[in-house]
């Protein structure tokens, strides 16, 4: 049975709450947002397909923005106008590392898709994670860093199997940490810190006469140790190690170093739009140059002296009727 078509005034609240929908992602929040219960709108689905399809449509477009803009992020920290009183000293001096309730964030549905929410009391904002990346940069102690931070070190593993740009930038904070505590390490007056590197200052001794057999097999033996790392302990077989476990553990070895040098070219990228404005790496060769689209030719199958079936309409391919019954004739014939 047809249902009643809705009127003026709830024809508008649709097109309102289809609208608030598709920004939100979130049906519950986007009733609020109008003041309408969101019982309302879900009467209104059951009874109207035509509703209920542009209901889906808008969730799929938030869904969308959403992913293309980051996925799951955590909450921003509100505006000083909207903190209330007594907070303006805690503004100035630091973000609230924690959620107080009711700030916005994106999250994930139990089915997958993304929508923006309102946050409990007690999450972790984005100004918690960016303490946290700062205290692990200087110490590369995860423990250590999430307890700067205020909160244990499991949500922060959580958040790095979780999100993937997370990962990167705890895997960013590590290097630079591991780089900073490596550069004081030799910096320092330990005895053993310059023991071996005088011999660096010095021009190398002259080769010593070897034929060509010798030099190229001395290459051989060596490539891999100086070119390709192989000597590192962790690609070395382990002692009574299966070869299944050996080639599945390089294999995984081989799939995270691709990951992260897809992060680092991702941040070459992002650096080269940042100072240029363009997407393309210096080493990349230029896109190739188009000719005008209108001036192609020839890449048309249609007759150009075939006669039209309505001068005035134009027509891309497919039987025209005439054509069409002068076929059905032949074949009853």
């Amino acid at each position: 049975m047809a249902h009643r078509p809705f009127n003026r005034r709830q024809a508008l609240q649709n097109a309102a709450f289809l609208e608030a929908l598709r920004q939100t992602g979130n049906p519950r929040l986007a009733a609020r947002l109008l003041g309408v219960h969101r019982s309302t709108y879900t009467k209104r689905r059951a009874r109207s397909a035509a509703f209920a399809q542009g209901w889906d449509a808008a969730l799929a477009a938030a869904h969308a923005a959403f992913h293309l803009a980051g996925g799951p992020r955590p909450p921003e920290n509100p505006p000083l106008h909207l903190q209330g009183r007594g907070t303006a000293r805690r503004v100035v001096e630091g973000q609230p590392l924690r959620t107080k309730g009711g700030e916005l964030c994106v999250g994930r549905t139990r089915n997958g898709r993304l929508q923006l929410r309102r946050a409990p009391a007690g999450w972790m904002t984005k100004a918690g994670e960016q303490a946290f990346f700062s205290a692990l940069s200087a110490t590369a102690n995860v423990r250590l860093s999430a307890a700067a931070a205020g909160f244990s070190h499991s949500s922060f593993y959580a958040r790095r199997r979780a999100r993937r740009v997370f990962a990167r930038e705890m895997r960013l904070a590590l290097a630079m940490a591991y780089d900073r505590i490596e550069g004081a390490l030799l910096a320092s007056t330990l005895a053993d810190s310059h023991e071996h590197d005088s011999w660096r200052h010095n021009d190398p001794p002259p080769i010593p006469p070897m034929t060509p057999d010798q030099a190229i097999q001395l290459l051989h033996l060596h490539e891999k140790s100086v070119r390709q790392g192989w000597e590192q302990p962790h690609r070395r077989k382990r002692r009574n190690e299966p070869w299944e476990t050996y080639t599945e553990r390089l294999r995984s070895m081989w799939t995270a170093e691709k990951s992260r040098e897809a992060d680092d070219e991702a941040l070459r990228r992002a650096a080269q739009y940042e100072a240029t404005g363009d997407w393309r790496l210096p080493e990349e060769p230029p896109p190739p140059e188009l000719p005008p689209l209108h001036l192609v030719t020839g890449w048309s199958k249609a007759a150009p002296v075939k006669a039209k079936h309505n001068p005035d309409l134009a027509l891309f391919g497919g039987w025209r009727l005439r054509d069409w019954e002068k076929k059905k004739r032949a074949a009853k014939g």
